[in-house]
This record gives structure tokens, C-alpha cells and sequence, in this order.
């Protein structure tokens, strides 16, 4: 009775903790995304915060291109046709929507260019990337986000099946008109795969400023191996792992 007792508990407890490292693994199942914002710059490149996550989302990624939109002409329109390099060839991208390739000689305060000096120019609107080879991974600079708007920025994902899925980029609101704010936001996937991104940014009438684009396909994403759970997943986890003990004690007290 005692030994079946205590076979029994093993077995409730090691369930428990495996029902939580499955949590775990759900929880990395979802795209994996990188945010860095910073409110006021000197208004010629990223703020500290932005170019950190910008290297380290890149630093999962390898053999990827960057859109800087220096192949176009100030005052270009939608549609873009957009090309960057991918593990079998080149992976194709057609930009439509609101919007226009700007300068940074025009007098717009608070957006510049991030590297060169032409920037995808948006107003309050929405703009959409369509890829002619599904993708796992985008990242880009964004300028001049967050003053009079309303709301965050959302991206609306459309993946290889055909559902859609919502990001949000948690930038500052309010922030002054002429501070220069940059952020980056990036994400990759190694459960699906894309074929659009749409862009439906905060109201409030505003105009914002996006650069150095980057794309990339399920072959080019070489993330860290061990990825690490989040705080409350491992929180969970630990828990389940002192009840397991703790039942497994209170088992070889009854015997």
C-alpha cells in the first residue's frame, strides 16, 4: 500500500512538471520579438536603447539584406517592389498603401533618416508588405513614433495558411514633436511562416518615418538554442518542481 502510494506520487508530481515545461515550450512557440525605444535623440541616427535591440535581433538571424530605400526616388509612391536575399535566392516584397519615399534635405521635424538619406514616409494610414516567398523574421527602424497619436501601432500578420495575427509595438505616446524619438521592432517565428505585414498605425493625424527594413525566411533564422522561458513560465516551473518534491518527502515519511 505505502509503495503504491509512493509510485503514485512520483507519478502525479513528474506529470505536473511536465504539463508546466509544456507551458514553457508554448510560450516559445510564439514569435520571439525584440523592442527598443528611445524618446529624444540627436536626430541623425538610432537612440542607444534602438540600436541594442536591433543588434540583438539581428544576432539571431544570418545572410539577411536591409531596405534603406536609397534605390528610390524622393517623392516615389506605392507600390515598392522590394528584394532582399534569401537562403534559396532572392526573396521578393511589394510595399502598397499610404505614403512616400522622403529626403531627409525636406524640413519634416522630428523624422530623418536612420542610415542614408531617403526614409518610407507615412501618414496616419496604413501601409502593407506583401511577400512573393513566405518569411519567419522582419525587423525595422521607426522615426518620429509616438507624438500626437492615440494609440500603439499595431501589425497585422498574415501567415502561409491564410489566419492573421496581431503585434503590437508598445512605444510612448506623447512624446514631443520635435525629440527625434527612434525605436526598433523586430520579431522571428520558428513555428510559421508570412506572406503579408500590414502597418495600421495610431490615429491623431500624425506622420512617421520607417527605415533599414529586414526580411528574412525560415533558413536564416539561427537562434540561441536554449532559449529562456519567461519569468512567471519558470516561476510555474519551480513551483511545480518543489510540489513534486515536496510530495515525494511526505511519500517517504508515510513508509
Amino acid at each position: 500500500m505505502n509503495r503504491k502510494s509512493r509510485f503514485g506520487g512520483r507519478i502525479a508530481g513528474a506529470s505536473m512538471a511536465l504539463v508546466l515545461m509544456g507551458g514553457a515550450a508554448n510560450v516559445m512557440a510564439v514569435p520571439v520579438t525584440f523592442f527598443g525605444e528611445d524618446p529624444t535623440t540627436a536626430g541623425n541616427a538610432l537612440g542607444a536603447n534602438s540600436s541594442q535591440a536591433r543588434s540583438d535581433f539581428l544576432s539571431n538571424l544570418s545572410g539577411v539584406g536591409n531596405e534603406d530605400f536609397e534605390s528610390f526616388t524622393s517623392g516615389d509612391i506605392s507600390p515598392l517592389s522590394l528584394s532582399f536575399p534569401g537562403t534559396g535566392g532572392t526573396l521578393g516584397a511589394t510595399l502598397t498603401g499610404t505614403g512616400q519615399v522622403d529626403s531627409g534635405t525636406s524640413s519634416n521635424p522630428g523624422r530623418f533618416a536612420t542610415s542614408g538619406v531617403n526614409f518610407w514616409e507615412v501618414e496616419t494610414g496604413s501601409f502593407t508588405i506583401n511577400f512573393a516567398d513566405p518569411i519567419s523574421a522582419f525587423g525595422f527602424n521607426g522615426i518620429d513614433i509616438g507624438d500626437f497619436v492615440t494609440d500603439q501601432m499595431v501589425l497585422s500578420l498574415t501567415n502561409f495558411a491564410g489566419e492573421t495575427s496581431q503585434l503590437t509595438v508598445p512605444h510612448s505616446l506623447n512624446i514631443g514633436n520635435s525629440d527625434n524619438a527612434t525605436l526598433f521592432f523586430g520579431f522571428y517565428d520558428l513555428e510559421n511562416t508570412y506572406t503579408s505585414i500590414a502597418f495600421n498605425n495610431a490615429g491623431g493625424g500624425d506622420l512617421f518615418a520607417f527605415d533599414d527594413m529586414v526580411i528574412g525566411d525560415a533558413g536564416q533564422i539561427t537562434p540561441d538554442p536554449t532559449p529562456v522561458p519567461e519569468p512567471s513560465t519558470l516561476a510555474l516551473l519551480a513551483m511545480g518542481l518543489l510540489g513534486f518534491g515536496a510530495k515525494r518527502r511526505f511519500s517517504s515519511k508515510r513508509a
